[in-house]
C-alpha cells in the first residue's frame, strides 16, 4: 500500500535521526548516578517518538506527490480528468469531507491512494493504469474506498499509533544497550561499550525494532481496510467495489501478488510477509463485502 508504505519509511528515517540526536543529546539527563532514570527514558522517548509520527504525517501529501510524480488536476484537460473531479467531489460530499485534492500518477499497475494529515486536507491520486484498466462504476467504487480512508481519519490514526510504537522502541533499545554496557563493563564500571559503539548499536536497534514493531502498524491497517471496503461499498455500489477487488485479484496471478508493488488497494503475499503485509488478503475482504460487513 503505498500510503502505509510511504509514511513507514518516512517515519523510519525520521526515528533514526531522532534516535541519534536523543543519543547525543539527551544521553546526560536519562542516566543519572551510572542508572538509568526510566521517567526521563520514557518522557525523551514519547517526545522524540511522536516527532517522528507526526513530521511522517505532515510530510505525508507532499512526498507522496513527489515520489510518485503525481500530477494534481487544477483544470482538468479532458472528459476523463473531468469526470475525476465530479466524481471526487460527489463522493466527498456524501462522506462529509471537503474534497481533497486530485492527481493521476504515471503507472500502469491498477493504484490509488489517498493521504494527508486531516480529512479535510487530503490528497486522492490513481494510477494512468487504473484509470485504462477499470470500468468507470469500478474506478469511482475505487475513489470511494479511498476517500473512506480520509473521512475516517486513517492517517491521523495511524500516526498516533506510530507515535506509541515510535515511544517504546527508542525505549527498549535504550534500555538494551545501557545492559550490554553495564555487561562488558568490569567491577569498576569501566570499560562498556564505549560512546561511539553504543551509538551505533542504538542505531541499529533502532531499525531493527522499527521494523519489528512496524507489524503492530500493519496489523491496524489490516482492519481499517475493511472499513475503507464499507466505505466504499456505501459511498459507491457494493458490487462496484467487489469487482475492483476481483479485478485487482485477477490481475495479481494467482502465484505472484505484485511482488514490490504498494497498491493503495493492497495486494500483498508470502508467508514471511503476511505479518508485515498492510492489507488483508483479497479473499477476505471480497467474502466480507458478500457477507454484507
Amino acid at each position: 500500500m503505498m500510503r502505509i508504505g510511504l509514511f513507514l519509511l518516512t517515519n523510519l528515517a525520521v526515528l533514526v535521526i531522532a534516535g541519534i540526536a536523543l543519543s547525543v543529546l539527551g544521553v546526560g539527563s536519562y542516566r543519572e548516578g551510572g542508572g538509568l532514570n526510566l521517567t526521563s527514558l520514557l518522557i525523551f522517548c514519547a517526545v522524540f517518538g511522536f516527532t517522528g509520527s507526526l513530521v511522517s504525517l505532515f510530510m505525508s501529501k507532499s512526498i507522496a506527490k513527489m515520489s510518485t510524480r503525481t500530477q494534481v488536476i487544477d483544470q482538468p484537460r479532458n472528459e476523463t480528468e473531468a469526470w475525476l473531479l465530479q466524481t471526487v467531489a460527489e463522493l466527498s460530499q456524501k462522506a462529509g469531507i471537503k474534497m481533497p485534492t486530485v492527481g493521476i500518477f504515471p503507472a500502469m499497475e491498477s493504484n490509488a491512494f489517498a493521504t494527508g494529515w486531516n480529512k479535510n486536507d487530503a490528497l486522492v491520486s490513481v494510477s494512468a493504469g487504473l484509470l485504462q484498466r477499470m470500468s468507470p462504476d469500478e474506478v469511482r467504487a475505487v475513489l470511494a474506498h479511498e476517500i473512506g480512508h480520509v473521512a475516517n481519519g486513517d492517517m491521523v490514526t495511524l500516526a498516533l499509533i506510530q507515535g506509541v510504537v515510535n515511544t517504546f522502541v527508542m525505549f527498549v533499545t535504550r534500555v538494551v544497550v545501557y545492559a550490554i554496557d553495564q555487561f562488558t563493563a568490569d567491577e569498576n564500571g569501566e570499560g562498556g561499550l564505549g560512546w561511539v559503539a553504543e551509538m551505533v548499536l542504538t542505531i541499529i536497534l533502532d531499525i531493527l525494532f522499527g521494523i519489528l514493531a512496524s507489524a503492530v502498524v500493519a496489523w491496524f491497517s489490516r482492519q481499517r481496510e475493511f472499513r475503507a471496503d464499507h466505505a466504499g461499498a456505501t459511498l459507491a455500489d457494493r458490487q462496484a467495489m467487489i469487482s475492483a477487488l476481483q479485478r485487482l485479484k485477477a490481475e495479481s496471478g494467482e502465484e505472484s501478488m505484485m511482488r514490490g508493488s504498494m497498491t493503495a488497494l493492497g495486494i500483498s503475499g508470502g508467508k514471511m510477509s503476511a505479518m508485515f503485509a498492510s492489507h488483508p488478503p483479497l479473499d477476505e475482504r471480497i467474502e466480507a463485502l458478500q457477507r454484507g460487513r
